[in-house]
């Protein structure tokens, strides 16, 4: 197989290599042409100098996925597609935009007869290496022409479904997300509460790390957790301010429109809303976690 990858940042770089490494030929394309040389040199990947430079390099049905900023970027990108795509192409947006916005895009690109996959991306960083968890929305005959690529992104055949029509790929990663935030805040608060013992001197690194095994909680947030506070329990570089990828916010209004109580998630994206104008620690750990599993920036005294 064969198709273009337009945006190649921490997500789509990386998925780029993935597939690359899987035998599946990628044309890429990035404003940061930097980039695109050293995933052409490192990878073997089909570099091009524009949008359009990388949908003419592709041939027969057109499978174009674009790993781009949520919003007004990928809305433009979508619409500056259409000219450069047949009847029967197919366009995945792999990028953390609201479920709503997804099903009308599905609908304008029906029009010209163009396929839309709205596919929610898990991983962060760690995907390359360990494979991706794919959620997508979409037809099924799209689903069936994109699973060759679903394989080749997650892990040993597993992490990739095709959960239901245009705009649930993207709603169901949404909700993940929410959920994603009340895990990190009831693991952030409790270790705040261990580290607030005094009287007993816990150490947070024997701690974290005895939990991964056995433990009910054990998860990958915790090994990821317990590996950063191996090299520095007191985080003392990172400033307690936790950013929000606005997925959280979007999974609040949900929870509001449908009449469903939802306390933790609601509470969990108001106590981001408050690190910036606290000073916890477990607003610290919350931002260690982001970047462990994200790479998203930490904000630094």
């Amino acid at each position: 197989m064969k198709l273009a990858m337009i945006g190649l940042g921490k997500m789509g770089g990386n998925m780029a290599s993935r597939l690359l490494r899987h035998k599946i030929e990628v044309v890429g394309f990035d404003f940061n042409q930097d980039t695109v040389n050293q995933l052409v040199a490192r990878e073997g990947m089909i570099g091009a100098k524009s949008v359009e430079d990388a949908v003419s390099k592709l041939s027969g049905q057109k499978i174009v996925w674009l790993m781009l900023p949520a919003g007004e970027i990928t809305e433009n990108q979508i619409k500056d597609l259409v000219p450069l795509l047949n009847k029967g192409d197919i366009v995945i947006d792999g990028g953390n935009s609201n479920y709503k916005q997804s099903i009308r895009r599905g609908q304008f690109l029906a029009e010209h007869g163009i396929g839309f996959m709205d596919c929610g991306t898990s991983g962060g960083i760690w995907g390359l290496e360990n494979g991706y968890c794919l959620m997508y929305g979409g037809s099924k005959e799209d689903a069936a022409v994109l699973e060759p690529v679903m394989k080749a992104l997650t892990h040993k055949d597993r992490g990739w479904a095709h959960v239901g029509p245009v705009g649930s790929g993207h709603f169901t990663k949404m909700i993940h997300n929410g959920i994603e935030y009340g895990m990190m805040q009831a693991m952030a608060e409790g270790l705040d509460l261990i580290k607030g013992k005094e009287e007993f001197n816990l150490d947070l690194a024997q701690i974290t790390e005895l939990w991964r095994h056995g433990s009910v909680v054990r998860s990958w947030l915790l090994d990821l957790t317990a590996e950063a506070l191996k090299h520095d329990q007191h985080l003392g570089d990172v400033a307690p301010y936790v950013a929000d990828s606005g997925e959280g916010r979007w999974t609040v209004v949900e929870a509001v429109e449908q009449g469903v109580a939802a306390p933790v998630l609601t509470i969990a994206l108001q106590m981001r809303f408050a690190s910036q104008d606290d000073h916890g620690y477990s607003y610290k750990l919350l931002s260690m976690m982001r970047n462990a599993f994200g790479g998203h920036a930490v904000k630094t005294h």
